[in-house]
């Protein structure tokens, strides 16, 4: 993960099963990725390139094998995000949660040694700006139950499923 420069982004629109997935890049990282229907404040105004229209860029491709059951397909791309010292933590520590399993909100907060930072790890995973990459969808309630997913829990129930985590 880098700091904030500013740099012209590219914006892909990947299709998936659980809806259109938007992502903008700068060639080299990740800056945002986030489904069609949750984009909003903080997405750039950069032009969108379908992928299809052109060769999608290996983010683009990433995502596609993800959806096509290529689960390591997004290990390892790399990310660039801007947030608060705090946020940042959460988000690394969310690329520790291996596909297939699931941690809970007070396991993120002991994960990067603030073990009473419950609530705090939870808003930060809420403010994501690189779901799926950043997998915020594998943070469930302490009771097992799917809790705070923005994509929605249909969304979350769905992307858990596909990576082999069995949900009510």
């Amino acid at each position: 993960m880098s700091s904030r420069t500013e740099i012209p982004l590219i914006t892909e629109r990947v299709p998936s099963p659980i809806g259109d997935v938007w992502l903008a890049h700068d060639g080299r990282a990740l800056h945002r990725l986030d489904f069609g229907d949750r984009l909003g404040r903080g997405w750039p105004a950069a032009p969108a390139v379908s992928v299809g229209a052109v060769t999608p860029s290996p983010f683009a491709r990433a995502v596609a094998a993800y959806f096509a059951g290529e689960l390591a397909a997004l290990d390892g791309l790399a990310v660039h995000v801007e947030g608060r010292d705090f946020e940042t933590t959460v988000w690394r520590a969310l690329r520790q949660i291996a596909c297939g399993t699931t941690w809970s909100y007070a396991r993120l907060a002991a994960s990067i040694g603030r073990p009473t930072a419950v609530r705090a790890a939870g808003a930060a995973n809420g403010r994501n700006p690189i779901s799926l990459v950043l997998p915020c969808h594998r943070v469930i309630g302490a009771d097992g139950r799917l809790v705070g997913y923005g994509g929605g829990l249909e969304r979350k129930a769905w992307l858990l499923r596909h990576e082999g985590v069995l949900v009510a």
